[in-house]
């Protein structure tokens, strides 16, 4: 049974991508930082109204490879070091240049208060990439993610479903699909 949960909202762009091994999950990863580098670079104009920070909430069944995916796109961006899993931390924080990359984990969440209580909200309104794993953890009292990416279980892979709630985040995705992506075989 997977713990997915159905957007109340509707995307305003999707697409789905099979990683058939971790080689093709960090590619998938390495990808969108590229893409999320060049928006933050000020190299291509912004959507009015839309703010300069990236809000990427990470859904999928425990092992499904949420943390994989942060750990290779926080190496894509160029941290250095040791990347930790945030589950016991609730946050890790990195900045790369002036850059600064924030990855959540609310799996240990036991009410939506904790959410409220921790402070963190201040952390999303910054000029910064957030992932949030678990974000449905926290409630109705977080923002909406520019871009939602499940990961779920195949045979022998995991299909990659990226959902985008503003339009940076559907420019994005737009980004990815001219990407050659690998496919692995299914």
């Amino acid at each position: 049974m997977s713990n997915l949960q159905i957007s109340p909202l509707e995307p305003l762009a999707s697409t789905s991508l099979y990683l058939a091994d971790e080689a093709a999950t960090e590619h998938l990863a390495q990808s969108l930082s590229d893409i999320l580098s060049h928006y933050f670079s000020n190299s291509y104009e912004k959507t009015p109204g839309t703010g300069k920070g990236a809000k990427v909430y990470l859904r999928g069944d425990l092992g499904a490879g949420k943390t994989t995916f942060v750990r290779h796109f926080l190496r894509a961006m160029g941290v250095k070091g040791r990347i930790k899993s945030p589950t016991y931390t609730l946050l890790e924080t990195y900045k790369v240049s002036s850059l600064y990359l924030y990855h959540f984990d609310f799996y240990r969440f036991t009410d939506t208060e904790e959410w409220h209580e921790a402070g963190f909200r201040e952390n999303l309104g910054e000029d910064a990439i957030v992932f949030i794993e678990w974000a449905d953890k926290a409630g109705p009292g977080l923002p909406t993610p520019d871009l939602e990416l499940y990961l779920i279980y195949e045979s022998a892979g995991r299909t990659a479903q990226f959902n985008a709630f503003s339009e940076k985040g559907k420019t994005w995705i737009t980004k990815l699909i001219h990407r050659k992506m690998p496919t692995g075989d299914q």
